[in-house]
């Protein structure tokens, strides 16, 4: 006699051991072939074109939602309300970092075809799922399964390879520019979830309320003084969502001209080869650069999507639908003027890269190592075995041949200088 596999809403609960379960949908698990795409949506409600966009690359399979806190708002929505088939919907309230690392946790993310990440509270994300199992998966599924993630608000603000942790609690654009060492401006970087074209992306989401390009501003500006990184913003209005494909091409959705309703991607202007003029603990910031410290491509969300920016292609501008912007902070106040397109195709300063970058990240075969003139590299694997070593120099190719598909941690020791990277072989 055939049993009855369709529960609605049915819970499970494991708070003894960190996590409660809410299922929707067929328990026996399928597989099928996900599809590669990454939704970032800005922290109101979710935007249904989206979430469809998202979904259907999900290709009919099982769909994971991990957050801290809340209950199982998010099955019936993806599994009934929005018209994409898709095999179950689980929500995991994960609440220790016992819980993220459940058996049971771990199945269910190594098995989903899609995963979505709640708003909440970053810290609770960071300090749950970093440097565990569960770390290991989820780059698993984005890396090696090419599968759809996304997430909103606090779920958002994970996925960019720096991020803000709010480690401290949240912070304001005023208490950030007017002392950008403020104890809540907590940031990591490069040692969490590895999202492609997100490598070198601080994210941030309820961008219009409060305002908050001050404070990303300031994020970016830490980044590039404490550690030289070349860091890019991308950001989102409450309503909005940025979609981005294999390609790296970001659609953004929302519902303007009847609102408005906006993504930027934001970066620091190429032609400026100068130190931010003052970054001090204590102090404004000033990053001005004659009002052009950063320019900024504002593109209006619409119902089909159209509008977007070119991931892939940065230094050139490539972009569609939107509109440049100079934004600067002078002595802790901001300021935004309409602005011009970047160009860096000839700009000496952009090839001085001082932080490593591995290319291409993932890597099928080989990869090259820029920004460097001779190093040693080690490269270690999830177990933190040494698998690999070898002194290079700057673009040298190296063959990973040997090398299983997985994740790896790449350390490179230039004279008294190391530094450390995830990479991926797929």
């Amino acid at each position: 006699m055939l049993k009855l596999i369709l529960f609605l809403f049915t819970p499970f609960f494991s708070n003894a051991q960190g996590y409660t379960s809410y299922f929707t949908g067929n328990t026996t698990n399928i597989t099928t072939n996900p599809e590669f795409g990454v939704c970032l949506m800005g922290g109101a409600s979710e935007n249904d074109e989206a979430m469809k966009w998202l979904l259907q690359k999900a290709n009919g399979g099982d769909v994971v939602v991990l957050r801290s806190s809340g209950s199982n708002g998010y099955n019936n929505y993806l599994y009934s309300e929005l018209g994409i088939s898709v095999n179950s919907v689980e929500t995991l309230v994960i609440t220790s970092v016992a819980g993220a690392i459940n058996p049971y946790v771990l199945d269910k993310v190594a098995n989903a075809e899609m995963i979505w990440f709640a708003g909440g509270d970053q810290w609770n994300y960071v300090s749950f799922f970093k440097d565990n199992a569960l770390e290991d998966l989820l780059n698993q599924h984005i890396n090696v399964k090419n599968a759809p993630i996304g997430g909103t608000s606090a779920g958002m603000a994970i996925l960019g390879g720096k991020y803000f942790n709010a480690q401290n609690g949240s912070v304001t654009s005023a208490q950030a520019m007017n002392n950008p060492y403020h104890p809540n401006v907590t940031l990591g970087y490069d040692d969490f979830l590895i999202v492609p074209f997100l490598e070198d992306v601080i994210t941030d989401t309820h961008y219009d309320n409060p305002d908050r390009r001050g404070r990303q501003s300031t994020f970016i500006a830490r980044l590039k003084n404490d550690f030289n990184f070349d860091v890019k913003g991308v950001a989102a209005n409450e309503y909005v969502a940025i979609c981005i494909d294999v390609n790296g091409k970001a659609r953004v959705f929302g519902d303007f001209p009847a609102y408005q309703e906006f993504a930027f991607f934001v970066q620091v202007n190429c032609s400026n080869p100068n130190p931010i003029e003052n970054i001090q603990i204590g102090q404004p910031l000033t990053w001005n650069f004659n009002g052009q410290a950063l320019k900024v491509y504002k593109v209006p969300g619409t119902m089909n999507g159209n509008n977007f920016f070119d991931l892939s292609n940065w230094e050139n501008g490539l972009n569609s639908g939107g509109t440049w912007e100079h934004w600067s902070v002078n002595n802790g106040v901001f300021a935004s003027v309409p602005g011009t397109p970047i160009d860096c195709s000839l700009t000496a300063n952009n090839f001085e890269i001082s932080n490593f970058q591995v290319v291409p990240n993932p890597f099928l075969t080989n990869f090259s190592v820029n920004g460097i003139t001779s190093a040693q590299i080690s490269l270690f694997d999830m177990q933190g075995r040494l698998v690999f070593q070898k002194q290079i120099t700057n673009q040298e190719i190296i063959e990973t041949n040997l090398l299983q598909s997985g994740i790896y941690t790449i350390q490179i020791q230039e004279e008294n200088k190391i530094q450390t990277k995830k990479i991926i072989k797929n």
